[in-house]
């Protein structure tokens, strides 16, 4: 039997200029590193659905407008594959502070200017914005 990847969406949650990024705890692929609010996409869930659980489950944020950026596939080590699809979204209610509800997972969440962002990023995501992966909206 072959192995499969992992499937997970990842949101580029977007305040004042500023990307929401929390550091995880060793239970996740990208322990101790700073990485985007999500997780793995459920059987039979689309990509808002998961977008919209996960974020809610991780940050406790109500999101609106949600968007498909893009995706990737990233073998980790032998045995790791993951597929992420990133996605955009916004507070819909620009009031809602991020809450550390699982901090088993997460040491806690912080908007950080893309530009600036805290280390180490989560490898595949830091490699794909050093290429010039730019989440923000274009502007026309």
């Amino acid at each position: 039997m072959s192995q499969a990847p992992e499937v997970g969406v990842a949101l580029f949650i977007f305040k004042d200029n500023k990307v929401l990024f929390g550091c995880r705890r060793s239970l996740s692929i990208a322990a101790y590193t700073y990485a985007l609010p999500g997780g793995h996409l459920e059987f039979g869930e689309s990509f808002e659905e998961c977008a919209l659980r996960e974020v809610k489950e991780e940050t406790g944020l109500d999101i609106k407008n949600i968007e498909l950026l893009t995706a990737s596939s990233n073998l980790l080590s032998d045995t790791v594959h993951v597929v992420v699809i990133y996605m955009r979204a916004y507070l819909s209610d620009t009031n809602q502070m991020p809450q550390n509800i699982e901090p088993d997972k997460c040491e806690g969440w912080e908007w950080y200017e893309l530009n600036n962002l805290p280390e180490p990023t989560f490898g595949p995501l830091k490699a794909m914005l050093d290429g010039g992966f730019n989440p923000f909206p274009a502007v026309t």
